[in-house]
């Protein structure tokens, strides 16, 4: 079964699914003579008119920014394996971020260009994210992905269920509670489903987690009692009949989103670009509040500066200017990138009312959530060996016993941790 965009960001499958070498735009034959300041990062990854503004500031960096398309990490990787046109600055995705981690000595240790001086303007659990457990920080904080939970007003009222954010988020602040709501919800309006799928569930449950898949000691741990714990919990949805078994993202899913078979999605602040862009007809009818369980993180991305990067300490300096609060505040009007930077929260760009969900301001629910993500340490080989539960919950929803699934996936996941030189128990 096909994973959405969310899912394959849950599983950190994104940066591991290889794609045919494209055309790698706005770079030259001479690029390698060129004396300007080459930034690379994927469509929608930084703001343009950000980009366009700090050319304009460091006019002696004549700095060239590249979007580049299919598989950005594995043309990145081919880059720095032939030495040549490697950029001067660099976008990594969040979920590949730690893939970076065993070959830190390409790039530059950010610390060394005075990244400490700038660590208290960022949120301290995404500022961790871009460093090695030795210490060097390869990443520099670009956006985040707090989660909330968006729902459909009106569907709500008509179930009976609270309608009012606040409410919501008090009613509906643990799982358990959430389910209920979503029997009473399956009870008054049939074919109705609060969850939208098993993958879903498990993936924010562990986002909520402190513990991964592997920890700091290179061990395996995703057959321990936190990954039971989030699986039994998609398992609890599935049976009690709330799920959808829809694949999040699916046509069916836009469909739902439409008419109101599925008035409910848990996702990170993007998410509401995909809600509104598959019932754009819906506007003004729903609402967000807090997810239950806790805050979650899902996506979020980092800039970088390898170490061929002609001008290190010009490129700090751009790269520093593009991710400051004032530039995140720009960057969440124009390109929908929410801030790592909690002074943004607090600027007029993110104090707007949002007429997509009725006028409410939705920082009010995604701020305190972005502040409160728990830190989980990731490890290198952590995507490769989460994936199969994310394939076997998908097989789960599609009819296979769960017991024969929770198996599979431990059993294939330790295989991949094997492989990965992981130590099993």
């Amino acid at each position: 079964m096909d994973l959405s965009r969310r899912q394959l960001l849950q599983a950190g499958l994104l940066g591991a699914a290889a794609t045919a070498l494209g055309t790698v735009a706005g770079c030259s034959s001479d690029a390698a003579s060129d004396s300007s300041l080459k930034l690379w990062y994927w469509s929608g990854g930084l703001d343009p008119k950000v980009l366009t503004s700090a050319g304009k500031q460091f006019p002696k960096s004549h700095l060239k920014s590249s979007v580049i398309g299919g598989d950005f990490k594995q043309k990145l990787l081919t880059t720095f394996a032939g030495r040549k046109f490697v950029p001067d600055i660099t976008g990594i995705k969040g979920e590949d971020i730690a893939s970076f981690f065993p070959d830190a000595s390409r790039f530059h240790d950010l610390k060394s260009l005075g990244a400490d001086k700038l660590q208290s303007q960022y949120l301290d659990w995404k500022w961790k994210q871009g460093i090695t457990k030795d210490g060097v920080m390869i990443g520099f904080p670009i956006d985040i992905g707090p989660t909330g939970l968006f729902y459909r007003a009106d569907v709500f009222g008509k179930a009976g269920l609270p309608t009012d954010p606040v409410t919501v988020s008090s009613q509906m602040s643990t799982w358990d509670d959430y389910f209920k709501a979503g029997v009473e919800l399956k009870k008054a309006l049939s074919n109705t489903y609060l969850v939208v799928d098993s993958p879903s569930v498990f993936g924010l449950v562990m986002g909520q987690s402190t513990k991964q898949f592997v920890d700091e000691n290179d061990t395996f741990i995703g057959d321990q009692e936190h990954v039971r714990t989030a699986w039994s919990t998609a398992m609890t949805a599935l049976k009690l009949g709330i799920t959808s078994k829809i694949p999040d993202g699916s046509a069916d899913w836009n469909a739902g989103v439409a008419n109101g078979t599925l008035p409910a999605d848990i996702g990170a602040a993007w998410h509401a670009s995909d809600i509104s862009g598959a019932a754009p007809k819906t506007t003004g009818k729903w609402r967000v509040a807090a997810n239950p369980g806790g805050p979650a993180d899902i996506g979020g991305s980092f800039l970088a500066i390898p170490k061929e990067a002609g001008d290190p300490e010009l490129a700090f300096k751009v790269l520093t200017w593009i991710l400051s609060a004032d530039n995140q505040a720009t960057a969440f009007t124009d390109a929908a990138l929410f801030p790592s930077t909690p002074a943004t929260y607090r600027m007029p760009a993110m104090l707007k009312g949002d007429p997509f969900f009725g006028g409410q301001k939705t920082i009010d629910v995604f701020g305190p959530s972005a502040e409160k993500v728990p830190v989980a340490y990731v490890s290198p080989f952590d995507a490769q060996v989460r994936a199969p539960f994310f394939a076997e919950l998908a097989d789960v929803d599609s009819g296979k016993d769960p017991a024969s699934a929770w198996n599979d996936a431990v059993s294939q996941a330790k295989v991949a941790a094997k492989q990965a030189g992981l130590k099993v128990s």
